[in-house]
């Protein structure tokens, strides 16, 4: 009986510390040991905030949505608009916007639309491990997205860049689901710069607002040079695994979710989670904004925090009222605005009495060395298809002296997409094993997700099948 009693006890004792860890879990112990970002860096996220709230107007002359620290947006740089209607479900809304001001050239891309059924098709049409593309794995439905809408706008995106010169950035920018289009979309470009004109890759920015898991980590670590994130403190989906059509299938009974998963995922170990291949992540280098802190009410003035995290990327669920609220591109605006105004009022201050802790040159080269860590880091940790420093520095250099090449010279340094050999074998592959690399051109990476109709328009094939069986 006293052994009964002994181990009931060590049961309750051990579920009253998972629940304690649990609830004392706040937002800001992700980024505890991160590093501050500087303002310069973060400078462009209020701006492109506002950017993506141009979509859901109707006209730039009368916003809805009133600008924040004087800054209004030029209705005349507005290139294009693009509606639910024309886009036919394959794609959220979205503009691009001509920034002469900044030398941008931006495309927009909006947020989940709670009544829209075309949106909840894009997230439900994936499986986990559907999809393999660049050596890693990516959700499929977003993949598909990023590629009928490069096929829609890489002429006019071309020409702006071509008229407007070499100088111009090209932008991408999404929020929720427009995140994860956004970040698949800059994979593509960035393998695929001919589509754009030859446009190198420093050139090519990402920012992924409240950005969905949308990439395996490997991609996650080599493509953060290019793909920047942005979390206000709580938000719930970049840090949930749970697939995506799961979530927005429980959407009215989020928070039952939420605490399912975080049980969950208390039991699984993190080198477990770190060595399968097909679990998805937030892309790229990570900005988090904090505002609140354990045992404290209110918002706090925000701090932002950057890293490019290789294990611990925001796997916790957070058990916080806030988990949603602080998922809004309202509050993200609004958050890095004040962040943003801190930042540059610290910055005076100090510049006031002595020389900046930080210069900028040594800011850039530490940002490059960060990449380099976390690219060795993802490699030390047995990473599935992870890349060392040398080789993906190599594929750049490669990239960069074929960009002007013919079609046939840029077949052989193009991305394969591909999940299976063609007779059929698997390509699965373990942490000993030697990384996969597989090239292919644009037109293999489009026919395999796509089908010509007999008008010769591209529709999209429903009896692909790119899963490892």
């Amino acid at each position: 009986m006293s052994i009964v009693c002994g181990a009931e006890c060590f049961v309750a004792i051990g579920c009253l510390r998972w629940l304690w860890k649990r609830c004392t879990y706040v937002g800001s112990d992700d980024s505890a040991t991160w590093p501050p970002a500087t303002s310069d860096e973060f400078e462009p996220i209020p701006h492109l905030c506002r950017l993506i709230l141009a979509v859901y107007e109707e006209d730039l002359h009368r916003p809805k949505f009133p600008p924040l620290g004087g800054y209004r947006l030029n209705p005349h740089y507005l290139i294009k608009r693009v509606t639910y209607q024309q886009t036919q479900g394959q794609a959220p809304p979205y503009i691009i916007y001509l920034d002469h001001d900044r030398k941008e050239i931006v495309l927009a891309i909006r947020g989940l639309n709670l009544k829209k059924e075309s949106d909840y098709k894009l997230l439900l049409n994936n499986r986990l491990g559907m999809q393999m593309f660049d050596g890693g794995y990516v959700h499929h439905g977003l993949l598909k997205s990023a590629i009928w809408l490069l096929n829609q706008e890489s002429d006019e995106l071309k020409r702006l860049w071509l008229e407007n010169g070499a100088s111009y950035k090209m932008v991408f920018v999404g929020h929720s689901l427009g995140s994860g289009v956004a970040a698949l979309l800059t994979v593509i470009v960035v393998n695929h710069r001919d589509r754009l004109g030859g446009i190198s890759r420093e050139l090519v920015r990402c920012f992924a607002l409240a950005p969905a898991r949308c990439m395996s980590l490997n991609l996650a670590v080599k493509y953060a040079d290019v793909i920047y994130s942005v979390v206000l403190q709580d938000d719930f989906l970049p840090r949930t695994a749970t697939p995506l059509e799961d979530i927005f299938k429980s959407i009215f009974c989020l928070p039952c979710l939420i605490f399912l998963v975080c049980l969950r995922d208390t039991f699984i170990p993190e080198g477990r989670k770190l060595r399968d291949p097909r679990r998805l992540y937030a892309p790229g280098r990570i900005y988090h904004i904090v505002e609140r802190k354990f045992c404290r009410c209110g918002r706090y003035p925000p701090e932002v925090r950057t890293a490019i995290p290789v294990d611990g990327r925001f796997e916790h669920i957070v058990l916080s009222s806030h988990a949603t609220s602080d998922h809004a591109i309202i509050w993200i605006h609004r958050e890095a605005e004040k962040a943003l105004n801190l930042m540059k009022e610290k910055k005076t201050s100090e510049t006031m009495t002595a020389a900046p802790k930080v210069q900028r040159f040594d800011r850039l080269q530490s940002i490059e060395k960060e990449h380099k860590d976390a690219l060795e880091r993802a490699v030390s940790l047995n990473i599935p298809h992870a890349v060392e420093p040398n080789e993906d520095e190599d594929e750049n250099e490669r990239q960069e002296s074929t960009s002007a090449s013919t079609d046939n010279e840029d077949q052989s340094s193009a991305d394969k997409l591909a999940s299976k050999h063609e007779d059929g074998s698997d390509i699965r592959n373990t942490s000993n094993e030697i990384p996969i690399r597989r090239r292919t051109n644009w037109d293999d990476l489009v026919e395999r997700l796509f089908e010509r109709s007999d008008s010769g328009k591209l529709k999209a094939r429903k009896d692909i099948n790119t899963s490892d069986t």
